[in-house]
């Protein structure tokens, strides 16, 4: 647990932000304004504004705020990365310098007054605190229906990812620390730290509202990202390629035999039964050989991803 005043880090992913970030800044820096007067975060701590490759303005404000608050810090990226990696690349950068960090979106979606929530978790030994949706009613139909699908598909895979969490958490500096050392470049941060297995909890808001500029996750980011989870996380797809192999292996076993029944019993054309035993055979012994590569594949993918074996939480020696 800790004792002494935690000095918090408040990331802020920034792609073309100008019209929302003023405003981000304002309310985020009053919220850590008012934990520092409440004694629960040391004076020090600071937003850390991390500007993905932006072509607006947002980097100028970025400059400006800190001009005006030394409290207020920045990073700006030589090109647009990309949010879980423009996330990274903030947390990494901060990590030795702060006890815990906070992520959040910059158009404030995410019910920022929570956050003296997480603190308080924090405060009492969580070193993850997740920020989780009470609901998506706001959400169109559509949305609805394919982020149901996508938290099945990826629990029934075996990646352990929270339903309606996103990319609002607490992290503490250890778990930073534990962060490095996956080294990956397909990142799926919601995937990555149940697997640190660190004491987490969990804080529930209702999600607001965009009111102001536009969301920067396209149809076509969300199945990116959608399908970068599933791939880094899960080895299903060869499954089930190497599944169909050994089911159409031996169904073309079945199939011969059908054949070379039809074929004395005189019910089958001339020609016939020589041309389906081994276009059957055939194409199960190639299904089936995929589905074999597949899991060799598999398993070299997961050994080049050099993810830590194991994750240390208390020692006594």
């Amino acid at each position: 647990m800790t004792t002494s005043l935690p000095r918090l880090a408040i990331v802020i992913p920034c792609f073309n932000e100008q019209s929302v970030l003023p405003h981000t800044l304002k309310t985020l820096t009053t919220i850590q304004q008012q934990l520092i007067e409440k004694n629960q975060l040391s004076p020090d701590s600071f937003l850390y504004c991390v500007d993905d490759g932006s072509e607006d303005q947002t980097w100028s404000i970025i400059s400006s705020a800190h001009a005006d608050n030394t409290n207020i810090k920045g990073l700006r990226l030589a090109r647009n990365v990309g949010h879980q990696n423009a996330l990274f690349a903030g947390l990494m950068s901060i990590r030795k310098k702060v006890d815990c960090v906070i992520s959040i979106d910059a158009d404030l979606q995410d019910d920022a007054s929570v956050i003296k929530d997480m603190i308080e978790h924090f405060q009492q030994g969580s070193d993850i605190v997740y920020g989780i949706r009470q609901s998506r009613e706001k959400d169109t139909l559509f949305k609805r229906l394919t982020a149901a699908a996508f938290y099945k598909i990826m629990q029934r895979s075996g990646a352990k990812v929270l339903f309606n969490h996103a990319d609002f958490r607490l992290l503490s500096a250890r778990t930073l620390k534990q962060l490095s050392q996956f080294k990956e470049r397909n990142l799926f941060l919601r995937g990555v730290f149940p697997l640190i297995g660190f004491q987490s909890s969990q804080v529930y808001y209702d999600r607001a509202n965009r009111t102001m500029g536009e969301s920067k996750y396209t149809l076509r980011k969300m199945i990116g990202l959608a399908w970068d989870g599933i791939t880094s996380f899960t080895h299903a797809p060869l499954d089930f390629i190497f599944a169909l192999g050994v089911t159409s292996f031996f169904g073309s076993i079945l199939l011969s035999i059908w054949a070379l029944t039809a074929k004395f019993s005189s019910h089958a054309l001339p020609g016939w039964t020589s041309i389906m035993i081994p276009v059957c055979f055939m194409g199960g012994v190639q299904l089936l050989s995929i589905g074999v590569l597949g899991e060799y594949i598999a398993k070299v993918y997961f050994e080049v991803k050099r993810r830590p074996r194991f994750t240390k939480d208390t020692e006594l020696f």
